[in-house]
């Protein structure tokens, strides 16, 4: 089936009738819990991940769709998906890297063969009940693990709005921005090897803070916790040591987008980022949701990015709209208590800087990137006192407590807290959404 759908696409081009009829909002899929107003999992969707279940503890390649999952290797192995000749078991692996390596050409034929098996006018799975048995999982039946191997993790600082108010708090308001935040995407490069998939505990970190009233640090746990509410996306194509990815070019480097929470100990940060940056601060845990939304499944939401003055330089230009119109949202529940308090409500549109700007710069110099590589947004903030993506911002460094739900305020994060993120974008009657990004801290080690 697959290849009778599959086509050539160049870098860039238009997308031809088949996939751009995978994006239609009349669409409508025969599982009904994929045709529901706010399920994450549409048939305009389709994000991939690697699941595991109750009846099969192997790792694997799968697509969500409403409340099931479909199992591609299932589904391959049933004759109804077709790769390439010499893919192998892509499928089958653990990790995502082996499929996302196949190419974008693939990655579009997949994704046109599902979305057409999936329509509630295709009977070839609709009406064959032993087939469906085989091939699709309940969701509630499956434990999701972190989708990618991750060579190399990159986290930018890309919301004019963040850095404002950092800048503001810790510096002169008068000059918030540093002079180079206008001309490029600030970045560092951070831990690949504490990256982790939602509803993996966090550990509160140990650590070297400065009291403002001691002449020297001391050691002890983290007091002033923090989320960062961020997007990441995975670059599904590399480039060679020394070529550069050109700012055009960039965005057919890219497979997907994941929600991503960079986990930061303010107080460690503020003793250590002189004089080069985060260290101890956030290496200690990085919080990604288990699904991979496609850059396909987002184009209807496509937005211009923030007017940039002044312009960029010529490496850092690209025409058309780069923005992304993604709803966000991080709830807060303590341990034990019943209900969870929504502490932010921002907008992925708001980034200055865009993906495609991010990668541009991130190999300017001629830095190569590999499959699976994961690059963060860096905190997404708003124009709006309840649009900020951190408990810094939220609260002014803890002077302004926020008030929750089930009683009690919050500075910072406390032992038990169960944080979450989650995001969408909303379609007609249907939206295009990114699952939960779920972290529950617990208690240092002592």
């Amino acid at each position: 089936m697959l290849a009778r759908a599959r086509q050539t696409f160049q870098p860039g081009a238009p997308m031809n009738a088949d996939l751009q009829a995978t994006l239609s909002a009349s669409k409508k899929s025969w599982l009904a819990s994929a045709n529901e107003a706010t399920c994450d999992f549409p048939i305009q969707n389709l994000p991939f991940g690697i699941f595991s279940d109750t009846r099969n503890s192997a790792r694997r390649v799968g697509v969500a769709i409403g409340d099931v999952i479909v199992d591609l290797a299932a589904l391959q192995a049933a004759g109804q998906l077709t790769l390439p000749e010499g893919s192998g078991d892509v499928f089958a692996q653990p990790v995502l890297n082996p499929f996302i390596a196949l190419g974008r050409e693939t990655w579009r034929s997949v994704r046109i063969a599902l979305s057409t098996l999936l329509d509630a006018n295709c009977a070839l799975l609709r009406d064959a009940p032993a087939l469906r048995a085989r091939v699709l999982v309940p969701q509630a039946d499956a434990t999701l693990h972190l989708p990618l191997d991750i060579p190399g993790y990159t986290d930018f600082y890309s919301s004019k709005e963040h850095a404002t108010n950092v800048g503001t708090m810790f510096r002169d308001p008068k000059n918030a921005l540093l002079p180079n935040w206008l001309e490029i995407p600030i970045g560092y490069n951070g831990r690949a090897s504490s990256v982790v998939v939602s509803g993996t505990p966090v550990r509160r970190p140990m650590g070297q803070l400065k009291l403002p009233d001691n002449e020297r640090p001391i050691f002890g746990a983290c007091r002033k916790l923090d989320i960062e509410l961020e997007t990441g996306f995975v670059v599904g194509r590399g480039n060679a040591l020394g070529e550069p990815i050109s700012c055009a070019e960039a965005e057919d480097h890219i497979f997907g987008m994941v929600l991503l929470n960079d986990w930061s100990a303010r107080d460690f940060q503020q003793w250590e980022y002189v004089p080069l940056g985060p260290f101890n601060a956030k290496t200690f845990a990085t919080t990604i949701s288990p699904w991979i939304v496609t850059l396909d499944a987002l184009e209807p939401f496509r937005v211009a990015q923030p007017q940039q003055e002044p312009e960029p330089l010529a490496y850092l230009r690209h025409e058309g709209q780069h923005g992304f119109d993604i709803a966000l949202e991080v709830q807060l529940r303590p341990g034990g208590a019943p209900q969870a308090t929504t502490i932010a409500r921002t907008n992925f549109k708001h980034m200055y800087w865009t993906m495609a700007q991010q990668l541009a710069h991130h190999t300017v110099s001629g830095c190569n990137t590999r499959v699976g590589d994961l690059m963060g947004s860096g905190t997404i903030s708003g124009p709006t006192p309840d649009s900020l993506g951190s408990l810094l911002e939220l609260t002014w460094n803890g002077a302004r407590p926020l008030e929750l739900a089930s009683g009690g305020t919050r500075t910072f994060i406390e032992d038990g807290d169960e944080l979450t993120l989650a995001g969408w974008c909303q379609g007609d009657g249907y939206r295009v959404g990114f699952g939960t990004c779920v972290g529950t801290i617990l208690p240092a080690r002592s």
